[in-house]
Formats: C-alpha cells, sequence, structure tokens
C-alpha cells in the first residue's frame, strides 16, 4: 500500500458542491440457493436478503373456510406502517380454499408450516415491459402470490404451479418500482428458480392472454447459486418439463417487440432478451459468490486488493466480464454450511476493489510517517459520508439500516416443525445476530413484532438493534469489535444447542405434535427476547464507551 497519498476532494474543493446522480433502484436483495447435495448437512438452503420494510415477523394460522368464500387481493403488504393485521389496501379477490396453512408473514411472506420456502429478489426490465399501477388491471403482487402460495401449498411445485397460474390469470403488478421480479421456491426436496417480468401496458383479464411472461428452471440438487437483482434463466428446454416451465408468451412477447427473430438461427437466451444490459452492483455480488465457491469454474476477473492497494482507483485493471460468464447455477467445490451462507449475507467485499473501507479518503496520519485508516471507517459510509469523502457508492451483499433478511434452512429428514428453520435477522446481518425460528412455532415474540420506523419503542428488537448500529459510527473500527464480542457468542451457542433442541422436540413431537411446537416456540422466543436484551444492554455500554467525551 502506498501509504502517502491522500486522494484530494477536487470536485468538492473547486465547486464547494459535490452533485451525485442517483439512480433510484430496488435494495441489494440477494438469493442464495444451495441445493440437498451441495449443502454440508443435506438440507435445502434458501436466503433473501434485504426483505423489506415490514421486519415484523408473525404467525398466520391456517383456517377453514366456507365453500364459495372469496379471498382478498392486497396491496401494500410491505408498508410497516399498517397494524399487524392489516395487509393493504383490497384490490381484487380470487376463489379461497377450503383450508389454508400456517405461514409466517412479513414484507415477503418466507415460510410455512410444511417446511415451503420462498426467497425473492427485485430485477430489472425493459421499460416497454413496465406497467403504471393506476393504469393497469394487473392485481397480483410477488408479495400477495408468495402469501398465497404459503397459505395454500406443501411442495415446491404445487407452490410454482399456483403462482404462475395466478399471475397467468390475474396480472403481475411490479410492486417495488416499476421491476421485474424473481423468486426462488423450495422444499426439501428441491427448488426452482421463478423468474417474472410485466407484459407492459394495456393488458386485459378477458383477452384471454397471460397477465405476466414467466420462466422456471429447476436447480439440480447438487447445485447453489445467487440471484443478485438480475436475470439468471439462459436457454430454455420447454420439452423437458422436469426442469423448465414457462408462460405461453415466453417467445412469442419477444418477437412481437422485435427483439427475437426465430428465424434468425440463433438461440433464444431469456436473460438476453428480456433483461437491460447488465450493471456491476449485480455482476460484483456474482463474481463474489462463484469465484468463493467455484474458483476453479471459469477464469474469474482479479478483483483483489492484495498486490497493489491502487487497483480499486485503477479503470485499466477493472474487468467489465459479460453476463454469461456466469453460470444459472455451478455445483461448489466444498460443501456448503448454513454458516456460509451467513457470511456471504454479511459480505461487504472486504479485500477486493468493492470494498468501501479500502478508499483513500479515510486514511489519516499515524503519527509515524505513514497513514493508517480512521475509526471513523465503515464498510457502510452514509451518504453524507460518501459525499464529503467522494466514496463511490458501491453496493454490498449486506445492507444496513431498517431491513430485515432470512436463510431458510430445510431438513426432509426431520419432522416438519422440526426440520424447517427460519434463520432471521433484523437491520443489517454484519451487526445483528440470527435468531432460529422454527416451522412449529406458534407464536413470535412480541419484541419482534413491534416496529414503527416513526416511533422509538425499547421493546424493539429492530430498533435496539438499529440503535447499536447507529453508535457504531462514533468509531467503527474499534466499536464493531465490542458487537461481535456478543453477537459471536451468542450464535455459538445456537449452532452448539441445535443437536440438543432438535433431539429433544423430536421426542416430544413422538408423544404429541403440540407438546414439540409448545416447546420449539418457547425456545425461539426466548432467544428473541435475548437479542432485545443483549443489544439494549451493548447500546448502554456503547454510550458510555464511546460518548464525545472519550
Amino acid at each position: 500500500m502506498k501509504k502517502t497519498i491522500i486522494k484530494p476532494l477536487i470536485s468538492l474543493v473547486v465547486t464547494g458542491i459535490l452533485i451525485l446522480s442517483i439512480v433510484k433502484f430496488a435494495d441489494p436483495c440477494t438469493i442464495v440457493v444451495v441445493g440437498k447435495d451441495a449443502s454440508a448437512d443435506g438440507s435445502v438452503i434458501v436466503s433473501h436478503t434485504d426483505c423489506g420494510a415490514d421486519c415484523r415477523i408473525r404467525v398466520v394460522h391456517g383456517r377453514n373456510y366456507k365453500q364459495g368464500d372469496m379471498a382478498p387481493v392486497f396491496w401494500g403488504i410491505q408498508d410497516v406502517k399498517r397494524p399487524l393485521d392489516d395487509y393493504g389496501e383490497v384490490i381484487g379477490h380470487i376463489p379461497q380454499v377450503e383450508q389454508t396453512y400456517t405461514y409466517f408473514h412479513s414484507a415477503y411472506p418466507h415460510i410455512n408450516e410444511y417446511q415451503l420456502a420462498i426467497g425473492e429478489s427485485t430485477m430489472s426490465q425493459r421499460d416497454e415491459l413496465k406497467i403504471k399501477r393506476e393504469d393497469s388491471k394487473q392485481i397480483i403482487t410477488i408479495e400477495q402470490a408468495q402469501a398465497f402460495a404459503l397459505q395454500r401449498c406443501k411442495t415446491a411445485r404445487e407452490a410454482l404451479e399456483l403462482i404462475t397460474s395466478l399471475l397467468d390469470k390475474y396480472g403481475f403488478l411490479p410492486s417495488c418500482i416499476g421491476e421485474s421480479e424473481a423468486l426462488c421456491i423450495a422444499d426439501v426436496n428441491e427448488v426452482w428458480i421463478l423468474e417474472v417480468f410485466s407484459v407492459g401496458p394495456g393488458w386485459d383479464p378477458d383477452s384471454g392472454k397471460p397477465g405476466a411472461i414467466w420462466a422456471a428452471q429447476r436447480v439440480p440438487d447438487d447445485h447453489a447459486l445467487v440471484l443478485a437483482n438480475w436475470s439468471i434463466i439462459k436457454e430454455i428446454d420447454i420439452k423437458d418439463s422436469a426442469n423448465f416451465r414457462a408462460s405461453s408468451n415466453y417467445m412469442q412477447a419477444a418477437v412481437d417487440h422485435g427483439w427475437y427473430d426465430p428465424d434468425s438461427g440463433k438461440p433464444f437466451v431469456w436473460q438476453d432478451i428480456y433483461a437491460p444490459l447488465p450493471r456491476e452492483w449485480a455482476t460484483g455480488r456474482l463474481w463474489l459468490f462463484y469465484s468463493t465457491h467455484a474458483p476453479n469454474y471459469a477464469d474469474w476477473p482479479d478483483r483483489s486488493l492484495d498486490k497493489d492497494f491502487m487497483n480499486g482507483y485503477n479503470s485499466y485493471y477493472q474487468y467489465v466480464e459479460p453476463l454469461s460468464l456466469y453460470p444459472f447455477s455451478v455445483k461448489p467445490e466444498k460443501k456448503i454450511s448454513l454458516q456460509d451462507v451467513m457470511a456471504f449475507q454479511r459480505s461487504v467485499f472486504e479485500g477486493t476493489i468493492y470494498d468501501k473501507t479500502a478508499d483513500l479518503d479515510w486514511f489519516v496520519p499515524d503519527g509515524k510517517g505513514g497513514m493508517k485508516k480512521s475509526p471513523l471507517t465503515t464498510p457502510f459510509p452514509t451518504r453524507d459520508w460518501r459525499e464529503l469523502l467522494d466514496i463511490v457508492n458501491r453496493r454490498n451483499v449486506a445492507r444496513p439500516h431498517g431491513i430485515y433478511g432470512m436463510i431458510a434452512q430445510l431438513r426432509g429428514w426431520l419432522p416438519d416443525p422440526v426440520g424447517g428453520i427460519y434463520w432471521v435477522f433484523l437491520d443489517n446481518a454484519y451487526t445483528s445476530p440470527y435468531v432460529p425460528i422454527y416451522a412449529g412455532t406458534q407464536k413470535i415474540a412480541d419484541c419482534y413484532k413491534t416496529y414503527d420506523p416513526d416511533k422509538y419503542d425499547e421493546g424493539s428488537a429492530m430498533w435496539a438493534v438499529d440503535f447499536v448500529d447507529n453508535l457504531l459510527y462514533l468509531k467503527w473500527q474499534e466499536a464493531i469489535k465490542d458487537v461481535w464480542a456478543v453477537r459471536d457468542p451468542f450464535e455459538k451457542e445456537l449452532f452448539d444447542r441445535q443437536p440438543e433442541i432438535d433431539k429433544k422436540a423430536q421426542e416430544l413431537y413422538k408423544k404429541s405434535p403440540d407438546l414439540a411446537k409448545e416447546y420449539l416456540t418457547d425456545y425461539t422466543n426466548r432467544k428473541m427476547d435475548e437479542v432485545l436484551e443483549m443489544y439494549v444492554k451493548l447500546r448502554n455500554e456503547m454510550i458510555v464507551k464511546y460518548s464525545n467525551s472519550h
């Protein structure tokens, strides 16, 4: 590293104002999928970071309905400012089923009592396909489709069939700034990736035409993948129904728009046709995952800072690789554990050209003639920090403030209430602990159901974690070690005790499923309460330790 070089803030000095061009897009919701033969313990693993604003987890119990009842379709499911039992504005109805299943509700519902799990990632789509809600008749948002699937389905294929049939009949309504969506739909045996694009303005449900353009591909059992806000499905073999599904218009829509000529002799590559040109904030995460878990699969771009610390500033060093370099999925060279997925969700690209803590503007004199990182150096510089220090806003996998994320661990060799674990973090995976919510959990601790972004609440685990996250900015480099000193032992105990908890729950399940559910509910709720207590205590200690007088 060249310790005597400090990059001047030329634009700030010359103009007095740093003018930024801000492109609004969905936050970095990243999906990681690990097939059962690719995971270290034989479980199917699916994950979702940045799962939306409504981090309040609650159990929605299954119930029976009368024949002829109708189920409301909501707009506003992600709105954290609504009461817990208010799912939004009713914009339509579909026929209700006689019995629904218990599931866990949040901004993007993820898992139900039968170990059916769904992760989500917003994607980009061509401008011609975008629609405006006020001018459109489509009514099914992706989060509403997830909720319906978790209420009505037990397997991934059932969920895939239900979701796509709803999108075809009632139309796909984008809820995340008008963009397309991807889902990973998983059960204890398999995972499917479903990518959904809008059909554009003017669709009418009475036309008989499908209300979405979609394609789905099965993930091989011994493969893993990452989906980072961009399409990953490539060529589609529609005759291979065991591994591919698609809407009836999946190719014709492209032909009608002039994006594909079937007489050209060129293959129909789904991601090339329906997704716009890729952006670095997407390919960066693809590169990180595949170069980590399949380092020998391809000649991956070298993005390390090991050889020359200035590589992050050298445009001649940086590669602009084609999206085709990245596979749909890959067989990892080493089986992937739950903890590996957690580590990826916490990634801030440390040691790469995308590492925001490596920006030279963080460096200050060390008193010995050289330079060192300022104690304020953070991988999550706020907008004000970025403007002041002229730091490029790279997109980490982890993201701070006001969201939540999850990993669903699906274990088919155990009874469903015990086998499914919904690992949830609040606010920021980099600073927050995960808590295990077993599929048999019957209620959620109040501290994980309480959050209003406009009103601080001492009884809210989200506020407790977020408060600590904000205090880190007083002296990040030192304070983050205090956070990890309490978080890491907490998580270690969770992993160490998991075999014991599983065994006890199985024993109770043999006697009575209700006893097992009661036991798991108590365990889950105690761990949630511990997180609140732990972070309130940490907050108080950090206020004293890092106050302005110190």
